[in-house]
């Protein structure tokens, strides 16, 4: 029996780049940190579908979004829209010289592959910039996790997300590297 929690359906997710700020009120965010460099200022949010990353840094602001398809995103300034389905890659270069570059994957595992795989990341969130676990969604499986980790450049952002989703034994794992 299912209880449920706020994660959607790992067949629901979109991935989302922008050339400006998304509104808050957008996304129900759950845990965020701050990264405050010279160059530029970095905030990671934990969502409901995943995570926000909204680097601002000369005078423009980028944001990458995972959702949910049924959240209504803002068209002005979407650089990108996805589904989340298999690997992709992608590129964009921002009219302020920053140079974006994105992989993002759903990897469906087998149940006991899932679990192991749960477990390590649940010892990585002590490392992590910012991390949180969802609520049990069924006694059977551990609640959704996700985490953020980021490496900080003086010319560069690396940030690594993962979001797990028990019920279907799926891990969404993401890579985004901006460049100035």
């Amino acid at each position: 029996m299912s209880v449920g929690y706020a994660r959607p359906k790992v067949t629901e997710l979109v991935f989302h780049l922008y050339g400006r700020s998304v509104h808050p009120e957008l996304l129900d965010v759950y845990a965020h940190t701050l990264i405050d460099q010279d160059e530029f200022q970095a905030v990671l949010s934990i969502c409901e579908a995943g995570h926000s990353v909204s680097l601002s840094c000369r005078g423009e602001t980028a944001t990458e979004v995972t959702t949910s398809k049924n959240t209504d995103m803002p068209k002005r300034k979407r650089y990108l829209e996805q589904r989340l389905r298999g690997h992709r890659d992608e590129s964009y270069r921002f009219e302020n010289g920053v140079q974006y570059h994105a992989s993002f994957q759903l990897e469906r595992l087998d149940a006991d592959v899932f679990r192991s795989f749960h477990e390590e990341l649940l010892i990585d969130c002590e490392r992590a910039d910012v991390s949180y676990q969802f609520p049990v969604g069924s006694r059977l499986n551990p609640g959704p996790l996700s985490l953020i980790r980021s490496d900080a450049g003086p010319r560069s952002l690396l940030v690594h997300a993962f979001h797990t989703f028990p019920d279907e034994c799926a891990v969404v794992k993401t890579q985004s590297l901006f460049e100035f």
